[in-house]
């Protein structure tokens, strides 16, 4: 039996023991080294990335940290913004932002390790600083400096100039140097109202639709009533101008049957008491009920008896 873990369970155990002098560094993380605790060695994956050699555990152990681009979701939090129109405190938004963050070369690794350690407390670390300075800006703010975009290169613009607000080059040293993360960007994901507030906001939204309805409603009857005094106006204007036509088209034709008929007078006037004299005739004799006792020797009589002759029969 003592033979048996002399010669095979010793081996192996000396054999595993042995494996953890040998670590691996993969492109996408730092390895960081330390010796009891004290750190030794800091390798690059981008360029120290391959098989490495160390003292085995428990003496040299090996602390990975991921070069790669992180995120973090930062709790939502209330905050005011400012009325431009008076200055004073306008609305409660619930601001919900998330923030990119990697741990940029071998250096930085080092102040990771030495002051935060793992990812998971990176949250822990930046959030209340984060939290508090995205309140104080946002408080500064109107809702329309933070929500109106036209077009993306504006977008582009807001959203660097909201980051240049919210970080600063203070405080994004003061991360640099005290944990060694650099900041790639904080954006503000959605603002909403408090869960307490939404109800007086909505029935305010409502009553601002339809204070506007009405506005459109009245502006739309106020058109429509110019444009039917327009076409009033036109209308009266037309048959004005009509009636004036009719009266001058029928002043120029009772001119020129006046001028004809005393053209016709002056060529022959015993004919034109002769046709006078017919409508006469044609007046008495018309459909009526009337009952006229007339002597032979009526001037209306000599028509029958003696008519008239025109002007170049007589001569």
């Amino acid at each position: 039996m003592k033979r048996f873990l002399l010669f095979i369970i010793l081996p192996l155990l000396l054999l595993a023991w042995g494996r953890t002098a040998f670590y691996a560094v993969d492109y996408a993380e730092f390895a960081y080294v330390t010796r009891f605790g004290e750190p030794v060695a800091v390798h690059d994956g981008e360029s120290a990335a391959g098989l490495h050699l160390k003292l085995p555990w428990p003496i040299d152990s090996v602390v990975r940290v991921d070069r790669r681009l992180q995120s973090i979701d930062l709790p939502a939090a209330e905050s005011l913004t400012r009325d431009p129109a008076t200055g004073t405190v306008d609305k409660t938004l619930t601001v919900d932002a998330f923030l990119t963050w990697r741990v940029p070369d071998a250096t930085a690794a080092d102040k990771f390790v030495r002051s935060v350690g793992t990812p998971e407390q990176v949250r822990k670390v930046l959030a209340p600083q984060i939290t508090g300075r995205l309140a104080a800006v946002i408080g500064g703010l109107s809702l329309d400096q933070l929500i109106a975009v036209a077009t993306d290169a504006e977008a582009d613009k807001r959203s660097a100039d909201l980051h240049q607000k919210l970080l600063g080059e203070g405080l994004l040293d003061k991360f640099r140097s005290e944990y060694g993360i650099e900041v790639v960007a904080l954006r503000v994901r959605r603002l909403s109202y408090p869960e307490a507030v939404r109800t007086s906001i909505y029935e305010r939204i409502r009553a601002e639709r339809q204070l506007k309805a009405s506005e459109y409603d009245n502006q739309g009857r106020k058109e429509a009533e110019n444009v039917r005094s327009k076409a009033e106006q036109d209308r009266r204007r037309i048959e004005a101008d009509a009636r004036a036509k009719k009266q001058r088209t029928e002043g120029q034709a009772d001119a020129d049957a006046d001028r004809i008929r005393n053209e016709a007078h002056a060529k022959d006037p015993e004919f034109y008491v002769f046709l006078q004299r017919l409508k006469a005739m044609q007046a008495v004799l018309a459909d009526t009920r009337d009952v006229l006792l007339l002597s032979l020797n009526h001037d209306l009589f000599k028509l029958l008896k003696e008519p008239q002759k025109p002007a170049e029969e007589k001569k």
